[in-house]
């Protein structure tokens, strides 16, 4: 359960003022079709972080223990750092096409997503936590918990939304993550 929670709350956190959550908020605006949007980014998440939580297992079966700590311990302080730079997002070449709002978010998320600092999250949590489902499950709920409303609130709320806060507050989950996993504390 451990993994689940930690996953779902370094992505949701992680996710606040993303490129995803600002692609979410853009195409809500633009669109204003909810459904097919969150379906989108449902179904993206999951075959991104799927692949990432593969990659993170794959690590952790050909890494020794000793480098696979250092590793993940700097990487999350790598994405602690990262977290504190704003993404932004172009609005050009967003077109629904032939193929819809939903394929739209879908190829948008899928590929926003690779390298993102939340795939990278999922690739060093299912590296440190062997429950591979409840990682994938975690960072997709995370995902949603962080996109979702973005995609309700559309463009109303975000010119508000504290975004340099939770930025903080993301970094500082990251590193005391960073942190606990160096010093041998995060059960690894």
């Amino acid at each position: 359960m451990e993994a689940f929670l930690v996953s779902t709350l370094a992505v949701s956190i992680g996710e606040i003022g993303d490129k995803t959550q600002l692609l979410a908020l853009l195409l809500a605006a633009r669109y204003r079709k909810p459904i097919p949007i969150i379906l989108g980014i449902l179904i993206a998440t999951l075959a991104n972080h799927t692949l990432a939580g593969l990659i993170g297992q794959w690590v952790v079966s050909h890494i020794s223990a000793e480098i696979l700590r250092w590793a993940l311990g700097l990487s999350f302080l790598a994405i602690a750092v990262w977290i504190l730079k704003p993404d932004d997002i172009e609005d050009e070449g967003l077109s629904e096409g032939r193929f819809g709002v939903f394929m739209l978010t879908f190829i948008s998320f899928f590929f926003a997503e690779i390298g993102d600092k939340t795939q990278l999250a999922t690739v060093a949590l299912a590296a440190k936590y062997s429950e591979l489902s409840l990682v994938i499950a975690g960072t997709t709920l995370g995902m949603l918990i962080a996109d979702v409303p973005a995609v309700f609130l559309g463009k109303v709320a975000s010119p508000n939304f504290p975004f340099h806060i939770v930025r903080w507050l993301a970094a500082t989950v990251f590193a005391v993550l960073g942190i606990l996993v160096l010093l041998n504390l995060g059960g690894m």
